[in-house]
């Protein structure tokens, strides 16, 4: 088991990301960093980025695998097509979360604007990690349900058996 020692001055300064909410003690999500921001993801105890955005999204840096990997952060890519979100994203995501968790990882997942990041996120800690569905629900999230496309609410309707 690992232990995770953060200051909430660490906590803080990630406030300052785009959409940025901490799920757990070993989850947040948000929108796209810069690159001095992801020196405060490092320094907030994530040891992983999970990034969903596309490569060519517009605030996407062209860098970043490379920018986070010499924080000696770990560094993961799952592209999620905005207007085509799947199932098999969703299985890779899953896939890579719960190899992440069981070796005590904190994880910092993100995409554009944290749209992606929560909604694949709400279905890990929910269906997964069996968190209700109250406490997964970012602030973005709540906002967006209302709102979002028949591609994102297939998604957000997934049942375990179709993921795993």
């Amino acid at each position: 088991m690992c232990c995770f020692c953060t200051f909430a001055g660490d906590d803080d300064k990630l406030e300052t990301i785009l959409n940025f909410h901490l799920m757990t003690d070993t989850i947040g999500t948000a929108g796209q960093p810069t690159k001095m921001q992801f020196e405060d993801v490092g320094n907030a105890s994530f040891s992983v980025v999970v990034n969903l955005a596309m490569p060519d999204s517009p605030n996407a840096l062209p860098d970043e695998g490379m920018v986070v990997s010499s924080l000696g952060i770990t560094y993961i890519h799952i592209p999620v097509p905005w207007d085509a979100p799947s199932v098999s994203h969703v299985k890779k995501f899953f896939g890579v979360m719960d190899a992440l968790e069981g070796n005590g990882e904190r994880v910092f997942v993100h995409c554009a604007a944290n749209y992606r990041a929560s909604a694949f996120t709400y279905k890990y800690l929910t269906l997964r990690k069996g968190v209700s569905s109250e406490q997964a629900t970012s602030p973005l999230l709540r906002r967006w349900l209302p709102e979002m496309d028949d591609n994102w609410r297939s998604i957000m309707e997934l049942r375990i058996d179709e993921i795993d």
